[in-house]
């Protein structure tokens, strides 16, 4: 079967300056890995260019290899312990005023990467004092008590990706369950209620308005923020195939539907990821 071609109104052109160039040098100095270059988002050199990266930590091998990820699946290295300090330090840098956090699978760790995450925003904090922090989590396997370290560590915002409707799950992520995740999502308000919560989807796989409409009203009812929509384009033959590229009326129909759920903070367009202009969307909570 032919890959669909991927629309123009998707596609980014490649932009290097001065600004783009220091992200880089600053994250290979520190030997720091981030989602941008790991999952080749499209919206890398916007971000660069804003001085401003997500930064991927405890490697970038993951315990797991959903089929829509581009990361790479395995049998990670060790951890580096000193990482919550190179990452403080790149940020303290690179000037930032909004830090995203997040990581790989590590179902092989204890603690599963939580403690790490305890770490980085302390580091940070300690560092930057006035930073905000956003961390993007995998779901621990729905241990509240791993919950309840990163909720600890008072991120501004924490985010855990639904990523897709509940129907297309066995197909896009084999190794998670639906339910779990709503139930992380429901926890982090139950730990601290005045957490702010996100939750990000893909759209492209199959699924339907219906569906997406329904996954909408789940995020509301465990009180949910912010929830973004973006398009789901494949990283390559490997990978699953793209069922439909949505167009920006389609997603303005997504937008409507997740308001008409009780969704006050939606992101949704076709290059949108979840920690695309994260800091504009925070504010607006």
């Amino acid at each position: 079967m032919q890959r669909k071609r991927l629309p123009d109104y998707l596609k980014r052109g490649i932009v290097d300056t001065e600004k783009t160039k220091l992200v880089r040098s600053i994250l290979k100095r520190e030997g720091l890995n981030t989602v941008c270059e790991a999952a080749r988002c499209p919206n890398k050199a916007e971000c660069y260019a804003k001085n401003t990266a997500t930064f991927l930590i405890l490697g970038n091998i993951c315990t797991r290899n959903c089929r829509f990820c581009n990361i790479s699946g395995g049998t990670p290295e060790p951890i580096d312990r000193t990482e919550p300090t190179k990452v403080a330090n790149a940020i303290k840098e690179l000037g930032l005023k909004y830090a995203v956090i997040t990581s790989v699978t590590r179902d092989d760790l204890p603690l599963q990467g939580a403690d790490m995450f305890g770490q980085v925003i302390a580091e940070t904090k300690k560092l930057v004092p006035d930073i905000k922090i956003e961390v993007l989590t995998p779901d621990f396997e729905g241990i509240e008590d791993l919950i309840d370290i990163v909720v600890d560590a008072k991120p501004n915002v924490f985010n855990h990706n639904i990523e897709t409707v509940q129907r297309l799950y066995p197909k896009a992520r084999p190794l998670a369950q639906y339910e779990r995740s709503l139930n992380f999502l429901k926890h982090i308000k139950e730990r601290d209620e005045k957490m702010i919560t996100k939750s990000g989807l893909m759209v492209g796989l199959g699924e339907t308005f219906e569906e997406l409409e329904q996954t909408f009203k789940d995020l509301h009812s465990v009180a949910c923020d912010i929830v973004t929509v973006g398009q789901y384009m494949q990283p390559s033959k490997k990978h699953l195939e793209v069922e439909r590229y949505y167009t920006q009326a389609d997603f303005a129909i997504v937008e409507e539907l997740a308001h008409n759920a009780g969704i006050k903070n939606v992101v949704a367009s076709g290059l949108v990821r979840s920690s695309y202009r994260a800091f504009e969307t925070f504010k607006t909570v």
